[in-house]
């Protein structure tokens, strides 16, 4: 069966040279790289977690490469997959788009283990904020599939609820995004607080909300 989403020449041209630059820029970066790199930062921007040069260079360009590899063969083996065609501008969208980000974070984590003065602990919830605010404006467009989305019981079993859960969790995920990016410039203790609790609104939310709707919809 041809594939839903129909990937092109053009839809793939950006994250093949995203993994393109990943790879080229590993080899060049290998050897500016100490022996011992940082591959963890907490909220304070302190390393609490190290890696071998080797591990640090290769590991991100294999992750990247396996989930643009997965994201490539899910409409395959989605049951649903005749609905990835509805989706398909959005589907790709969010394939380029977390290929982007980690392939910025690969750069940002590698030059930040050879410059110490980069603020890690600023710009990582800056971009992944930016993600979430991004993702959060097309929820609403995905349609019901088993891989991606807010996939619980009830959003599976009904379209309806489906549909209305999206459109809240498109909004949570917009506000997790821009809260992330706030916290970025806010002091660690209030920083801390904001990101837990938003994190776990926008995780539990979506589960009530689909749960009371099915409900709703099968007294």
């Amino acid at each position: 069966m041809a594939n839903p989403v129909k990937p092109t020449v053009k839809t793939e041209l950006v994250p093949l040279l995203l993994i393109a630059a990943v790879l080229i820029g590993g080899f060049i970066l290998y050897p500016l790289l100490p022996d011992q790199v940082p591959t963890h930062w907490n909220f304070r921007g302190e390393v609490d977690d190290w890696s071998s040069r080797e591990f640090a260079t290769f590991l991100f360009p294999t992750i990247i490469i396996g989930m643009y590899i997965m994201m490539l063969l899910l409409p395959y083996l989605d049951p649903k997959k005749e609905r990835y065609a509805e989706f398909a501008k959005v589907y790709h969208i969010f394939k380029n788009l977390l290929v982007a980000t980690f392939t910025v974070l690969y750069f940002i984590t590698s030059l930040a283990a050879i410059n110490q003065s980069i603020r890690v602990e600023i710009l990582v919830p800056l971009i992944i904020g930016g993600l979430f605010v991004v993702m959060g404006n097309y929820m609403a467009k995905i349609k019901r599939n088993w891989f991606i989305g807010i996939r619980t019981p009830w959003t599976l079993s009904s379209e309806a609820v489906w549909q209305k859960t999206h459109q809240l969790g498109g909004k949570l995920f917009v506000l997790l995004g821009v809260a992330m990016i706030v916290v970025a410039f806010l002091p660690n203790t209030i920083s801390w607080n904001i990101f837990i609790g938003s994190l776990v609104t926008v995780a539990l939310t979506p589960v009530v909300y689909s749960y009371i709707l099915y409900r709703r919809e099968r007294p």
